[in-house]
């Protein structure tokens, strides 16, 4: 939004949030909204009536729709004169659907994207107006690669808003028969097995670091998050078997053994471990 408030794009109104329980990249944009004096409102579901009001009474063009978890109905989706824009982090049409940038991590794809498209009723299926590829590299975690889709994306909405502007700005239908969706995650798909291998375990954690709530462990009764770890190769271990705490550096940093390899806990919630306990 502000890189388009900086290019001089005519931005009528925002609606927002004033808060959110569960987006960990959530942001309040009313302060954008003070400072560059535009009209805005908060709402709970962008679908709520008075959001609907709110659209109406602006008469706009197109409206953007970036953020929002709740699926875009039908009378919101009617509202602007030639439609609403969405962002998916993903190379539609593969890998629709929740969570895009943690199940490319947690995958270990090497590649992924940032997609605009026209929004119709259905998740992530619209006609695409812009689509840039990303790198994923085995050294980006989720920080890493929000920024490589953030840096991205604003020079994508500045190119396809002056080309929706000038009426040259291209459509890509979707094959709706193409692709996949991922599904929602749950606290279970965040947990560490020590059977997994160094590569799943490593993947996991990067793609669940902060902001986003953390891969965890269970010992004893209670789970404990993991925030960085590494893969060391485990030279000689062939026999011993996966949990054991093999090195304890101190209560966030120690090594374990995996199903094939060495994780190294680099950064964790405190625990208090000693060489030959198992997890």
């Amino acid at each position: 939004m502000e890189e388009l408030l900086n290019r001089g794009f005519d931005v009528v109104g925002v609606i927002t949030k004033s808060e959110s329980s569960f987006n960990s990249d959530y942001v309040n944009l009313s302060d954008i909204c003070r400072r560059k004096n535009l009209e805005y409102i908060y709402v709970n579901n962008v679908n709520d009536q008075n959001s609907l009001d709110f659209a109406r009474k602006l008469h706009p063009d197109y409206i953007y729709c970036f953020g929002w978890s709740e699926l875009i109905k039908r009378e919101l989706l009617s509202i602007p004169k030639k439609g609403i824009i969405g962002f998916h982090p993903a190379e539609l049409p593969n890998n629709r659907g929740r969570h895009p940038t943690i199940w490319a991590l947690v995958l270990g794809l090497k590649q992924t994207a940032s997609s605009f498209f026209i929004m119709d009723e259905y998740a992530d299926r619209g006609a695409i107006i812009s689509q840039e590829l990303i790198e994923i590299s085995y050294d980006d975690d989720a920080n890493s690669l929000y920024d490589k889709i953030l840096s991205v994306a604003k020079k994508q909405v500045v190119d396809f808003s002056t080309k929706l502007e000038n009426g040259t700005c291209p459509q890509l239908p979707q094959d709706v028969n193409a692709g996949n969706s991922w599904r929602k995650r749950g606290m279970k798909d965040g947990e560490i097995d020590w059977r997994m291998s160094s590569y799943a375990i490593y993947n996991l954690v990067r793609a669940l670091t902060k902001p986003y709530v953390g891969a965890h462990f269970s010992y004893g009764d209670k789970h404990y998050k993991v925030w960085k770890v590494e893969e060391v190769a485990a030279d000689n271990l062939s026999n011993i078997e996966p949990g054991k705490v093999l090195d304890v550096i101190s209560d966030t940093e120690y090594y374990v053994k995996a199903y094939d390899n060495i994780v190294h806990v680099m950064s964790s919630d405190p625990i208090k471990l000693q060489s030959g306990d198992y997890l």
